[in-house]
């Protein structure tokens, strides 16, 4: 039995939170601010082990940094009179996902959208360079929000806590000891010579999904979800590929599962079960067209070469970047799912993945041959606002003989750069619509020298 302090700095001590490995927390209460607090203390059999001491106040130290909503928070650092160290910490008042599972299922209406909370808050992770290694249950709290956030008096947030396990992956080796809490570790990390990096992350992800939304029975990584009523069946697919046994086969970080989530919700007919993004653009749309494309074929107008892909018509070709393939389909303006269909080409480093991973680069490129009187170029890019995301100034070039309308958006979620790029087909026969995911750098020379390599034939 551990026995509590009565005070730790300046926080009386209430009751005890949590024992773990390493440290206990605490719940301490500050009269002068009125205000409670969780106090990590590091484990008195674990005080004189540098190694472990070190990793302790690392954790404080990513947390400091971090300073984000959706992460624990900390606040200060102190040492006990025994010498040993503890963290100040955010209280998670509402409890973790734990212990609201050990109370039995959370309705679907909830498992989803919870399921969608803990991957941003994983994201903010990863966009920092950390892999957490161990979400389970236990490490996924709830926080009330703070009265007057229009929330609502029973609002609350995911807070994901213990970086205990975390590494920056600047400094990852493989070397790393085993550790994590079973069900949700990945089989990687089984393997102390194993490389442990984003995806392992995913594959927690993958189970916490796979307890949240599956049906109560036995699987193993990489096998079929069985899913509960009323969860849309694609999230299965989503599920499998998040829990695969190889790394390479899972989403490459936890905003990549979060899109793949999204658009496996948004596709269906039923009602969503993870929230939307708050637009629907030709970016999801041509997501959505891969499912229906073909292998790539040649045929027509544009005869083949090297290094150029023609669509299966023949009415569309484009100079491939270095390492880069392409599909080919047809697709019909958005909201006008019966309307005519034309070619299309999504040229990537990997076609396959662009429906299921918006971290996979690649541009599409579509030309609409009839009806665009009243969608000029310039109204093509208007109507794509991209919310959530920061524009650029619209820009014009002139590339292949076609005046391109261009406009870039800084995103703050993995899609990070996007560019539309419209222009009018040559002799003002069609319309020419093209997205570009460019890779990281300088995405400016990359659209031009893109756009540059497009040919079109409207005839």
């Amino acid at each position: 039995m551990v026995t509590p302090p009565v005070r730790i700095g300046s926080y009386r001590i209430e009751r005890l939170l949590g024992v773990g490995s390493f440290a206990t927390v605490w719940l301490g209460y500050d009269p002068s601010l009125d205000a409670h607090v969780a106090i990590k203390v590091l484990a008195e059999n674990w005080s004189h082990d540098l190694r472990i001491r070190e990793r302790f106040l690392d954790e404080a130290r990513l947390l400091w940094r971090l300073d984000d909503d959706r992460i624990v928070s900390v606040y200060a650092l102190g040492e006990l009179p025994d010498g040993r160290p503890y963290s100040v910490m955010g209280w998670a008042d509402g409890g973790s996902l734990r212990d609201r599972l050990a109370r039995g299922p959370i309705p679907v209406r909830q498992a989803g959208p919870l399921l969608r909370a803990i991957c941003e808050g994983v994201a903010v992770l990863h966009d920092h360079g950390i892999v957490h290694r161990d979400l389970a249950p236990g490490n996924v709290l709830f926080r009330s929000r703070p009265a007057g956030t229009g929330q609502g008096p029973h609002a609350e947030h995911v807070v994901i806590a213990d970086l205990g396990l975390a590494k920056a992956l600047a400094t990852a080796s493989g070397l790393t000891a085993r550790a994590g809490t079973p069900g949700y570790m990945a089989p990687e990390q089984d393997d102390p010579l194993a490389v442990v990096d984003r995806r392992t992350d995913v594959f927690g992800l993958g189970q916490l999904g796979v307890r949240l939304l599956g049906a109560p029975v036995r699987r193993r990584p990489g096998e079929p979800v069985r899913l509960r009523e009323g969860v849309p069946g694609k999230v299965a697919d989503v599920l499998r590929t998040a829990t695969a046994p190889r790394p390479a086969d899972r989403y490459s970080d936890a905003a990549a599962l979060a899109a793949a989530l999204d658009r496996a919700t948004t596709a269906t007919r039923t009602r969503p079960l993870v929230r939307a993004a708050s637009r629907v653009t030709m970016w999801f749309a041509a997501a959505a067209l891969v499912a229906g494309l073909t292998s790539d074929a040649v045929g027509g107008r544009f005869s083949r070469q090297p290094g150029v892909a023609v669509d299966a018509t023949g009415r569309i070709a484009v100079r491939l970047p270095d390492g880069w393939r392409a599909t080919t389909g047809r697709w019909a303006w958005p909201g006008q799912p019966g309307g005519p269909r034309y070619p299309a080409l999504l040229v990537s480093p990997d076609p396959a993945r662009w429906r299921t991973d918006e971290a996979v680069r690649g541009a599409f490129i579509w030309l609409a041959r009839d009806g665009t009187a009243d969608r000029t170029p310039a109204a093509v890019i208007a109507q794509l606002p991209h919310a959530g995301c920061a524009p650029a100034p619209v820009r014009r070039s002139r590339q292949a003989g076609i005046d391109w309308v261009i406009a870039g958006f800084d995103c703050a979620d993995r899609r990070g750069r996007l560019v539309e790029a419209a222009g009018t087909a040559p002799g003002g026969t069609g319309l020419v619509y093209v997205q570009v995911a460019p890779p990281a750098g300088n995405a400016s020379v990359f659209v031009d020298t893109l756009l540059a390599g497009v040919r079109v034939r409207a005839g």
